[in-house]
């Protein structure tokens, strides 16, 4: 049962992170980040990280979602304009896309030959402590990154829409 919840859920993950990119409006590339980010927290759910997942639903698919959406529409962006070169990249790119994944899963397979099966369930390090302990010590630094990047990213669209408004 696991084993197909899991393949479920990593295929809603996989087509509503392709529809991201698809998506010719922002906030319909946004709520489809979020059904990726719900995705990943049922699989966080699946390899017995309960704590991981519901911080996943709180703060991503939560607060960075509406962070998103704020901005998209402080931005005031359009759907974007279809142009006939799109359409030829894109019969291009597809091909160079699957021989793209085959390369690189072929390299991760030769790179991990003999790596353990995942026992769904059995991951203990998802608590609060063993993620506050990660968080504020081995990985302090680039925790603090990601908050300036994000504010730099908040301050830059605000810069962006005052221009267009003026």
């Amino acid at each position: 049962m696991d084993a197909i919840l899991f393949f479920l859920f990593a295929a809603i993950a996989v087509v509503s992170a392709i529809n991201v990119v698809v998506q010719r409006h922002p906030i319909s590339s946004a709520l489809s980040l979020v059904g990726v980010m719900g995705s990943l927290a049922v699989l966080y759910l699946l390899l017995g990280a309960e704590f991981i997942a519901a911080a996943q639903m709180i703060v991503y698919a939560g607060a960075i979602m509406v962070l998103f959406v704020f901005v998209i529409m402080l931005l005031n962006t359009g759907a974007e304009q279809s142009s006939r070169k799109g359409k030829v990249l894109t019969i291009v790119a597809m091909p160079l896309l699957v021989i793209f994944l085959g390369v690189v899963s072929y390299i991760i397979q030769r790179g991990f030959p003999d790596s353990p099966l995942v026992k769904f369930g059995e991951f203990t390090g998802g608590g609060p402590k063993d993620v506050g302990m990660a968080l504020f010590t081995r990985y302090l630094l680039p925790f603090e990154v990601t908050s300036v990047l994000i504010l730099i990213a908040i301050i830059g669209a605000v810069v962006l829409a005052r221009k267009e408004m003026e």
